[in-house]
C-alpha cells in the first residue's frame, strides 16, 4: 500500500477482509476493528486488514449497518471530479451498447453496479430523476450530477434537469433527510412539470416522477412486458398488480382480445386507465380496483376459467431476509389461485422484484403452487431485469428480478 495516502485509516476483521476480498463492496459495522472517531459520516476512508494489507477505499457510515461502501481496490486512484466522470462515462457507453435504441427511458447509473454506492438514475426522455441513499454520495451530488448532464449532452442527448427523489426511509438509516425536488445547478433552468411522457416498446406513458412509485415509472421490466405481448395474441388477459397499467398495455397492443387490469391503488388505476386512452387501447380494456388476493379468491369460488393469460407483477412482499417465510406463502397464494383459473394451455406470466427471494426458493415456490392446483407447468422463458439494471455477480444484491413464463400443461 503506498504511503501518501490522505484518507484515514479503518481497520477490519479476518472475515470482513475475506468477504471485501470475494468482491463485494460492503464492508459492516460488526467487521470494522478500530478506525477515526472524528471522520464525518460519508467521507472516504482506506480500508485495510489486521496485517496492513490495502483493501480498498470507499464512503463511511456512520448510522447504518454497513459501514463502508467501496468504490475503488486500486490504491492509486484519486477521487477527483476526473474519476467519476469516467464512471459516468463507462456505465453511459455500457448502456448505449447493451440498450442501442431504447436509451430515451433507461436507468443511467445503478448504484453498486455502477460503482456508484446507494445512487439511483433513472433516464425519462428529458429528465434524470434520482435517488440517493448513502451518505457518501449526498456529499458528491455537486459534482456527480453537473458531470451526469455534461457526459450525456456531450453524446447529443437533450436533458432538461434533474429531480430528486428522496423521500425513502432507508435515507434515515445514513443519516440524512428526506425530501424532493428539483436538484439546483447554478446557470440551469429546469421545467416546471413534474409529469412526463416516455415511449416503451411503442407505448407511450405518463410519468409523474414527483409522486409514483420508486422515481416514477419501473424501467426494469421492459423486456419482460414485450415477451408478454408476443404471447398475447387474441386471448383474454387478467393483469395484476396491474400499477400504471404497462404490462396490460403490452397485452393490448400485442393483440389480446381483452385485458382487465387489476390494482388496489385507485390513482394507479386512473393513470393505467389515461395511458389505456393516450394509446387508443380503451375499447379492449377494462380497470379493476381492488385487492389482488380479494378478486382472485372471489374468481376461483366462482368457478370456470375466464383467461386464457394471467401475469402476476406483485410488489416486493418482502424487503428483509426476517419475513422471507411469509412473502413465500404471499407468493404461493396468488400464484396457487391464478393457476386455478387458467384453462389447459393457458399461459402464467409470474415474477418477484425481491432479491431477498432467491431464485430456487421461487422455483420451489411455483412447484408447490403447481401442485396445490394440479398442473403442470412448461416453462416458456426464465428472465430477469433489463440490461440497464446489470448484475454484478459479486454482488447478490444486483441480482434481484425473477420472471417467468410458463404454459399450463
Amino acid at each position: 500500500m503506498k504511503t501518501d495516502r490522505i484518507y484515514p485509516r479503518f481497520l477490519i476483521t479476518a472475515k470482513g477482509t475475506r468477504w471485501a476480498d470475494s468482491g463485494h463492496p460492503w464492508i459492516y459495522e460488526s467487521d470494522v476493528l478500530s478506525g477515526d472517531e472524528n471522520c464525518e459520516n460519508g467521507s472516504l476512508v482506506d480500508a485495510v486488514s489486521e496485517n496492513g494489507k490495502y483493501i480498498g477505499t470507499g464512503f463511511l457510515s456512520r448510522n447504518s449497518k454497513i459501514r463502508i461502501r467501496l468504490v475503488s481496490r486500486n490504491a492509486n486512484d484519486r477521487f477527483d471530479p476526473a474519476f467519476w466522470e469516467r464512471r459516468i462515462r463507462y456505465a453511459w457507453d455500457y448502456r448505449k451498447t447493451a440498450m442501442r435504441s431504447d436509451l430515451g427511458c433507461c436507468r443511467v447509473i445503478f448504484g453498486e453496479a455502477d460503482g456508484f454506492p446507494g445512487l439511483t438514475v433513472d433516464r425519462f426522455e428529458h429528465v434524470l430523476v434520482t435517488q440517493t441513499l448513502s451518505a457518501g454520495m449526498e456529499r458528491l451530488k455537486p459534482i456527480v450530477f453537473p458531470l451526469l448532464l455534461k457526459v450525456l449532452r456531450e453524446d447529443r442527448q437533450e436533458i432538461r434537469g434533474i429531480y430528486e427523489r428522496n423521500d425513502v426511509a432507508i435515507r434515515s438509516l445514513e443519516g440524512l433527510e428526506n425530501g424532493k425536488g428539483w436538484f439546483v445547478i447554478e446557470g440551469e433552468t429546469h421545467p416546471k412539470s413534474t409529469s412526463t411522457t416516455i415511449t416503451e416498446n411503442g407505448i407511450e406513458y405518463t410519468v409523474d416522477f414527483e409522486n409514483g412509485q420508486k422515481t416514477g415509472f419501473f424501467l426494469d421490466q421492459k423486456y419482460n412486458r414485450l415477451a408478454v405481448s408476443k404471447l398475447s395474441e387474441g386471448k383474454t388477459v387478467l393483469d395484476c398488480f396491474t400499477h400504471t397499467g404497462s404490462f396490460a398495455l403490452n397485452a393490448a397492443k400485442g393483440g389480446a382480445k381483452h385485458v382487465t387490469a387489476v390494482d388496489v391503488s385507485a390513482s394507479a388505476i386512473e393513470m393505467a386507465k389515461e395511458n389505456a386512452r393516450r394509446n387508443g387501447l380503451s375499447e379492449k380494456m377494462d380497470f379493476v380496483t381492488a385487492d389482488v388476493f380479494e378478486l382472485l379468491t372471489e374468481l376461483e369460488e366462482k368457478g370456470g376459467h375466464p383467461y386464457d393469460l394471467i401475469i402476476l407483477d406483485p410488489p416486493a412482499f418482502t424487503k428483509s431476509r426476517k419475513t422471507v417465510t411469509n412473502a413465500e406463502k404471499g407468493y404461493r397464494e396468488i400464484n396457487t389461485k391464478a393457476l386455478k383459473l387458467l384453462p389447459r394451455g393457458g399461459w402464467l406470466a409470474t415474477c418477484s422484484c425481491s432479491h431477498f427471494m432467491p431464485a430456487l426458493q421461487f422455483e420451489k415456490m411455483l412447484h408447490a403452487a403447481a401442485k396445490d392446483a394440479c398442473v403442470s407447468l412448461m416453462q416458456v422463458e426464465a428472465r430477469q431485469q433489463a440490461p440497464d439494471h446489470p448484475i454484478l455477480w459479486n454482488v447478490p444484491e444486483t441480482d434481484y428480478l425473477k420472471f417467468y413464463l410458463f404454459r399450463v400443461v
